[in-house]
């Protein structure tokens, strides 16, 4: 089991002391394969975003190794176009159960990578993953719209879907900077992801007509925040605006409306946009009220339907697990976390209207 002494950075009063933070980071490390694989837990699917996410929560407990064997399973498994598939049976790349080939899925690994690089200082493994990197990115702007939204998904035969979804988006322009990062680390420009970045910032925080209407889901809400694209003012009058339609005080966040489902993962997510924007208070509230769907092997259950009082669906889902840790390391002051999602020190690409 992981050693209590190597999650000390992981404490929070009231959401996780030291030996708990162990047992969710065991928990995790049970869920991933040897071949680095992390699926939702063993017998479900991965899917490359929330590995990805599972895996920046081991590299924020000092797990490196794990961490790398999770980067090294997706340079392994990509696709000749620099994609991958949506979902694999038990985190086996030979058995894909969906195979559209989402886009915020395929960009994420530059979120990861990045994270990894500043947790680590490996060079070395910045070289290696480099070109799975710059494939994914290539892959998903092939999708961005003129108005500068990314389209979803290719379908299993290519078909592009070019619909965008905000979350999705958002989630990419994280991704984007990331990937900035890195090539400015490499000394490698990419004037062509400068200008990508730029357009999507502005789609997102000035067009939202641009984007699909998923307003019912509390991740259309927060999102903006958490990948970076809106900060100050604008994001606290988002936030206001909506609080009290997606908050459950004492349980956590909606999933959905007008649904009573509390989910674990969204709360989480939503205490680490509420510290992006200087809310650490309310942060670590959330994360308090989320601590009713811990079990007792320190894993998080996915969620909650508080009219029937049941834990639903009955699962414990490394992500979930992933997203808690990530935002207790945000606020503890991990400086890697911090950075990829603090955004200060992130490229912020060119202004699309300068290149008019």
């Amino acid at each position: 089991m992981t050693s209590p002494g190597r999650t000390e950075r992981l404490v929070l009063p009231g959401v996780l002391t030291a030996e708990q933070a162990a047992r969710t980071v065991a928990g995790i490390l049970a869920t991933q394969r040897p071949d680095g694989a992390i699926p939702w837990f063993r017998g479900h699917h991965l899917d490359p975003w929330d590995h990805t996410e599972a895996a920046m929560a081991l590299d924020a407990a000092g797990e490196h190794e794990r961490a790398e064997a999770a980067y090294d399973w997706l340079a392994r498994h990509q696709n000749p176009d620099g994609s991958w598939y949506a979902a694999y049976a038990d985190g086996d790349a030979e058995a894909p159960t969906d195979r559209g080939r989402e886009t915020n899925f395929c960009a994420y690994l530059a979120v990861g990578v990045w994270h990894h690089y500043l947790s680590t200082g490996d060079e070395a493994f910045l070289d290696r993953m480099w070109s799975a990197v710059h494939a994914a990115i290539e892959y998903v702007l092939e999708l961005q719209q003129p108005g500068g939204e990314i389209g979803w998904k290719r379908e299993d035969d290519g078909t592009p879907v070019n619909d965008a979804l905000l979350t999705g988006s958002s989630s990419i322009y994280q991704a984007l900077r990331c990937a900035l990062a890195l090539a400015e680390q490499r000394e490698e420009p990419q004037p062509d992801w400068e200008l990508a970045v730029g357009r999507l910032g502005h789609a997102i925080r000035s067009h939202p007509e641009r984007f699909l209407d998923k307003s019912r889901y509390s991740m259309d809400w927060y999102y903006p925040i958490l990948g970076g694209a809106v900060r100050g003012s604008q994001a606290r009058e988002r936030i206001d605006a909506e609080w009290e339609q997606f908050v459950v005080p004492g349980l956590g966040v909606r999933c959905v409306l007008p649904n009573p489902w509390v989910t674990g993962g969204e709360s989480a997510e939503l205490a680490l946009a509420l510290w992006a924007m200087g809310e650490s208070e309310r942060a670590v509230q959330i994360l308090k009220w989320m601590q009713h769907l811990r079990a007792e092997d320190g894993m998080y259950w996915t969620g909650y339907v508080f009219d029937d009082d049941a834990i639903w669906p009955r699962e414990l889902t490394s992500w979930t697990a992933g997203s808690l840790l990530l935002a207790v390391a945000a606020l503890g002051g991990d400086e890697a976390t911090t950075t990829v999602f603090g955004g200060e020190h992130l490229p912020t690409g060119l202004d699309p209207d300068c290149c008019r």
